[in-house]
């Protein structure tokens, strides 16, 4: 009984000491950098005319002024959101919590207590 204690103490020790222990020293595997980092991807193919073939969608707030007034049911956030380009969409009820985050490609329809558009913005 009196050999388990320091057993059990040594045991913790080394096991503490192997947390210390430095990382293999072996290269990093191709593609990644010496930081830990991967290497970034390469930029997007680009067609004939010089633009990006998968561009991100970017709203158009003004061809969804249209909804001003108007309740806004599915049928209606589908609509703007189709009209104004955007590839999300988002209604906004009074007193609702936002993020405060800019997206180009996201249409925001800010809709009063009666679920009629105020106002349509890009963001």
């Amino acid at each position: 009984m009196r050999l388990i204690r320091p057993l059990s103490l040594a045991l913790a020790g080394l096991f503490a000491l192997s947390a210390c222990a430095t990382p293999s020293q072996d290269p990093p595997p191709a593609g990644d950098s010496a930081d830990g980092f991967a290497a970034p991807p390469p930029p997007p193919a680009m067609d004939e005319a010089g633009t990006n073939e998968d561009a991100v969608m970017t709203c158009d707030a003004k061809a969804g002024q249209w909804a001003v007034g108007n309740v806004a049911d599915e049928a209606l956030v589908a609509k703007v959101k189709a009209d104004t380009q955007s590839d999300r969409v988002r209604v906004i009820k009074p007193g609702m919590m936002v993020t405060m985050d800019y997206r180009e490609d996201r249409v925001n329809l800010d809709v009063d207590e009666d679920n009629k558009v105020l106002t349509v913005r890009c963001g």
